[in-house]
């Protein structure tokens, strides 16, 4: 008895809100939400109920600090790759003061006059539209790698913009659209154009692998879009020109390079709103 009382006193102390949450993540990435439950989470701790809810009081808080741990993973992993390719230049020196270089490409770009088109002037190394790429693409595999974790994004903006999740990713995309020069009466319509096209554009894009996987599970991406294409080239050319003409590059498209562009674009737009001496640039709106 003794024994046995000195090992479940072992485990409760090696029991830690770290280890929950992420044993919470392991289920997720499982089985989504639904296979979230105290009971399957007591039986992959080898622990009792009791135990977890000294850490977590309810699933919705264990919801909340799975995604948050998530979310910090991908925006730390960003920060250390972009601290890294800024090379021997200290922590402190800000990324304006570079010298000018050729804008950095990202290595699947098919096209990449079309991408540097997008991506407007020519920017310095570890500027601030590299790093405002490196957080969206973060959050992009974060997604791609939980697929639970988008809905879970949506209920933090909508039902909890106050808890850590909606501060730490407006935060991280915030500090560059100040360091782009944007003037601070557009820094928060700026940074939440790019929030929100981010958060959508990866969620939508999870959803659809979701589909995908749902309704054919033997049919890879290819197949899928291939099919999805040829019934969209069928449609009636009156009612559907624009799909007709567009269904061979939705066939072909790259999700990530597709993804960029879609950066890439609102990048542009905020130039042109509110940067002085952008070309091309329209004076921003009244207030």
């Amino acid at each position: 008895m003794a024994t046995r009382t000195r090992r479940s006193q072992r485990r409760t102390e090696a029991l830690s809100r770290e280890r929950i949450v992420e044993a919470a993540i392991e289920l997720l990435d499982a089985a989504g939400e639904g296979g979230l439950t105290f009971r399957a989470l007591t039986e992959r701790l080898a622990t009792g109920p009791g135990a977890i809810y000294w850490h977590v009081a309810n699933k919705d808080e264990l919801l909340d600090a799975a995604t948050g741990a998530v979310v910090a993973a991908a925006l730390a992993a960003e920060r250390a790759e972009s601290a890294e390719s800024a090379g021997p230049a200290g922590p402190d020196e800000p990324a304006e003061s570079a010298e000018p270089a050729e804008s950095a490409e990202p290595a699947e770009s098919a096209e990449p006059a079309e991408s540097a088109k997008l991506a407007g002037p020519a920017e310095s190394p570890d500027s601030p539209q590299d790093k405002i790429r490196a957080i969206a693409f973060g959050l992009f595999d974060a997604i791609e790698e939980h697929p639970w974790l988008p809905t879970q994004l949506a209920l933090q903006l909508s039902r909890s913009p106050w808890g850590s999740v909606t501060p730490r990713i407006f935060e991280s995309i915030g500090r560059q659209v100040r360091a782009l020069g944007v003037p601070e009466g557009h820094w928060f319509t700026a940074a939440s154009a790019l929030v929100h096209y981010i958060l959508g554009a990866t969620g939508q894009n999870a959803a659809n692998s979701a589909s995908a996987r749902n309704l054919a599970p033997d049919v890879d991406r290819a197949e899928f879009l291939d099919a999805a294409s040829k019934v969209w080239e069928e449609l009636d050319p009156d009612d559907y020109p624009f799909i007709r003409a567009v269904a061979a590059q939705m066939r072909e498209h790259d999700d990530r390079e597709q993804f960029l562009a879609g950066i890439d674009l609102v990048l542009t737009g905020i130039a042109a709103l509110h940067l002085p001496g952008e070309r091309g640039s329209t004076p921003p709106p009244a207030p």
